[in-house]
């Protein structure tokens, strides 16, 4: 399972429509969990979505370095991803193909090239924002680490991974 994420994540996957072994589920007005569903009964080589499990915890860890999220909107976030995941409503992608990371905001790239890259270096994709790349990026998709173990621990330490930080190597008093 794939997600495309950026901005014009629909579009793409809308064009990805119609490509051999790939079904492409745009998710529109559906539910997350609606998604999940027709995510789970789809039959490809890829299942390529635009509705991204973690995307409230992304918009949320943005919005705390930023300064602009509310107090405790973060963790409120991961909570409910949690649960999410326990029950089974969302499930985490093989991979992410992120669409257009540069152009993105400085915090919000952190998090698509540093923190979720940090936590599964081969699962972060970036590419530009066309079906065409998308396209080419799928064939070109590598195994690699799957993602944290302790998912809950690993959501759970993010208010504690620095956006300048995220993704280097340990550096003595940093915690990232």
């Amino acid at each position: 399972m794939v997600v495309v994420a950026g901005e014009r994540a629909a579009e793409v996957v809308s064009g990805l429509d119609g490509l051999h072994n790939v079904r492409a589920i745009v998710r529109g007005e559906r539910t997350p969990a609606e998604v999940t569903e027709a995510v789970a009964r789809a039959v490809a080589t890829y299942v390529v979505h635009d509705a991204d499990p973690l995307a409230d915890v992304g918009a949320a860890w943005t919005g705390f370095f930023d300064g602009v999220g509310p107090v405790g909107g973060l963790e409120v976030a991961i909570e409910e991803t949690l649960g999410a995941l326990r029950a089974e409503r969302s499930v985490l992608p093989d991979y992410y193909i992120v669409l257009d990371p540069d152009d993105l905001p400085v915090t919000r790239r952190h998090w698509w090239l540093g923190v979720l890259p940090g936590a599964s270096p081969a699962r972060v994709v970036p590419t530009p924002a066309s079906a065409a790349a998308v396209t080419d990026t799928l064939g070109r998709l590598s195994a690699g680490r799957w993602w944290p173990a302790d998912l809950e621990a690993w959501l759970r330490g993010l208010p504690r991974v620095i956006p300048d930080h995220t993704g280097l190597a340990a550096t003595p008093g940093v915690r990232t």
